[in-house]
């Protein structure tokens, strides 16, 4: 899949959004990604999956792991695909954890997938608890890479859309933004 047909998939699918967005990070921004909106579609879901793990090559992954919520879909059909085990950490008093009896076994190769990176802090988050169980993450894949290939991490990362998106600090907002109304989607 070329990065226009992805675009076109989340513009025709209402998931390519535009106004003025309050992100998770904090930040505003006049383009939002609601990939469930795209994802609520399996056959998408499965195109999305496919052109991913094309993008990452061969890799031994024993489990795919997700933050909840927007990483559950994409995550689970990678994991499908690869025909491996599925995961997710979910939110608990404020941080992300791992719950529901999930556990990870020491030397476990795990891949983190995620729908929309900005800053990186959920998918952080994630690659933090497959280290505190003594898993071994071989990569992180997302849909879409908003920081347009700025954010690093200390495993490969994988996209299939990178764009660089603007994003704005809250106090310094600029000016014709500062006049829309900001709406906080959800994540």
């Amino acid at each position: 899949m070329t990065e226009s047909e992805i675009l076109e998939i989340f513009r025709q699918t209402g998931a390519l959004q535009e106004g003025h967005f309050i992100l998770r990070s904090g930040l505003h921004s006049r383009v939002y990604f609601q990939c469930a909106l795209a994802l609520q579609f399996m056959p998408v879901v499965e195109q999305f999956a496919k052109a991913l793990l094309s993008k990452i090559g061969p890799i031994e992954v024993d489990t795919v792991i997700s933050p909840a919520m927007g990483g559950l879909v994409i995550g689970q059909e990678v994991a499908r695909q690869l025909r491996c085990r599925f995961i997710f950490a979910e939110k608990h008093e404020g941080t992300l954890q791992l719950r529901r009896g999930f556990v990870i076994r020491p030397g476990e190769r795990l891949l983190i997938v995620e729908d929309v990176v900005t800053l990186g802090g959920r998918v952080c988050e994630t690659l933090q608890i497959v280290k505190n169980h003594q898993g071994v993450p071989v990569g992180i894949a997302a849909l879409v890479d908003r920081s347009g290939g700025a954010v690093k991490f200390e495993v490969p990362f994988w996209s299939l859309l990178s764009l660089k998106v603007e994003a704005y600090d809250p106090n310094n907002l600029p000016p014709d933004l500062a006049l829309v109304p900001a709406v906080k989607p959800g994540s």
